[in-house]
């Protein structure tokens, strides 16, 4: 939530429940998996039976022109819907799926793993949600 506010999508930094007054501006949050599978690592089956959901959603939604994934599955499972073909993941990129799609955007999870070895730091998570901020605003 804090790098949504810092950035601009979120009213507050912080979110603790469901009504806390979050207010989300230009962004929705979903996930691949919708369970929570042992040691957090969703088996492949686990990720095709929600495939159908996150699939759902990106047709409900109207007007999304970003999408940013939180990790490899998250990369996986949007190009894998989209039906654009493959993509490799890479922490940054930004892959332009075609006219009719809207821009992805990669980053690392912001796992404890990621984050406390460094992989993530906390300039490279600001920066992927600058870089939608700016696709969005033009710049």
């Amino acid at each position: 939530m804090r790098a949504l506010y810092e950035t601009g999508f979120a009213n507050q930094p912080t979110s603790l429940s469901r009504d806390d007054g979050l207010k989300l501006y230009g962004a929705y949050l979903t996930a691949v998996v919708r369970c929570v599978p042992p040691a957090n690592k969703p088996l492949k089956s686990e990720v095709e039976n929600c495939l159908r959901y996150l699939k759902a959603e990106t047709e409900i939604l109207k007007d999304v022109r970003v999408v940013l994934a939180l990790g490899r599955l998250a990369h996986a499972a949007y190009i894998r819907i989209s039906s654009f073909g493959k993509v490799v993941f890479k922490h940054g990129q930004m892959i332009n799926l075609g006219e009719r799609n809207p821009l992805l955007i990669d980053s690392y999870h912001p796992s404890r793993q990621n984050t406390q070895t460094g992989r993530l730091t906390w300039d490279m998570w600001i920066d992927v949600f600058k870089r939608a901020r700016g696709y969005l605003v033009g710049k």
